[in-house]
């Protein structure tokens, strides 16, 4: 099964300083605000949600296209990307910007300051899906992710013209798009994907109830963190996936991006929506075990080893064929 996933891809800058920001500022002169904090760690990681999901289904040897827009700057995470099994040909490279970039430093309190530089993300509008697919011999699925909200519409409807089926996922950008954009982005999709937030702020942006969005949608996945999963179909009862077992928190970033990885991984080799949660949670427990989204060790025999202490002997012998 050839999947493309289009989306984010950049870097996120997390700093940390070892003082408080509050210490730091006159309230006297917040008018004129100018401060230089001295930094003690810096900590580079690799995200965006399209890199994020492909790195997950290149572990699992799917050969994911990556699809969305990086700068000049992008060639040492290609090289990472490659060297994971995704396919990074299909990445749009801006002659004008630089990949985009978050970056955060953190004081002893926990309280942030945070920028986000969109960059070559902006180019995503101009990426068409027809020639990917003619270059690979066709895409059975897309799936399209937070990205620039015109290149989200824009593959939602190029996806439905050419009957290529696809899977919504709006994620955080569903806070930047009114409610046409989402009615667009959503109408038809094989998957909806969301956590429960996000369900019900798409809900209100589209103005659709829950049963008119599962009547546009063939499946609703719907992630409940530490309570698993539900999957809704329309006439069907709904279907809950308990959690996978967790050994230990360490970071939650990503965790959402590694149960797509999971799920669709499943879905390819052709298993039960119920497995392919369960699949989907036993990923991100992985990466939830580990400090970034994209630092997590997944193999076969951990992968078996997570299923069945979490679902049981039967789910990690129907899974064993495929890892």
């Amino acid at each position: 099964m050839r999947i493309a996933v289009a989306g984010s891809i950049a870097t996120d800058h997390l700093m940390t300083f070892e003082g408080r920001f509050a210490e730091q500022i006159i309230p006297e002169q917040i008018q004129q605000l100018s401060l230089s904090f001295l930094i003690d760690e810096l900590d580079v990681r690799r995200g965006g949600v399209a890199a994020n999901i492909c790195f997950g289904m290149g572990g699992f040897g799917l050969n994911p296209v990556l699809v969305g827009a990086a700068g000049a700057d992008f060639e040492e995470y290609r090289a990472w990307l490659d060297r994971h099994g995704v396919d990074t040909s299909a990445v749009h490279i801006s002659e004008l910007r630089h990949t985009a970039r978050f970056v955060c430093t953190t004081d002893r309190d926990q309280n942030q300051i945070a920028s986000f530089y969109t960059g070559a993300m902006a180019e995503a509008r101009n990426i068409e899906l027809q020639p990917i697919a003619d270059r690979l011999g066709g895409l059975d699925l897309v799936l399209i992710g937070a990205d620039d909200p015109a290149a989200m519409v824009r593959h939602s409807e190029e996806c439905r013209t050419r009957s290529i089926p696809f899977a919504a996922d709006p994620s955080q950008q569903l806070a930047r798009m009114d409610g046409p954009e989402v009615r667009t982005l959503i109408e038809g999709a094989a998957f909806l994907f969301s956590n429960e937030y996000e369900k019900a702020l798409a809900e209100q942006k589209t103005g659709w109830s829950d049963s008119e969005i599962l009547a546009k949608v063939d499946t609703r996945i719907t992630t409940l963190g530490a309570k698993g999963a539900r999957i809704d179909r329309q006439g069907e009862p709904s279907t809950h996936v308990p959690s996978a077992a967790v050994d230990e928190l360490v970071d939650p970033t990503g965790m959402g991006d590694a149960f797509r990885a999971g799920f669709l991984s499943a879905h390819s080799w052709g298993l039960s929506l119920e497995r392919a949660a369960q699949v989907g949670n036993a990923t991100a427990v992985h990466c939830l075990e580990a400090d970034g989204p994209q630092e997590y060790t997944l193999t076969g025999a951990s992968l078996l080893e997570r299923l069945e202490r979490s679902y049981g002997a039967e789910v990690a012998a129907e899974v064993k064929p495929f890892v």
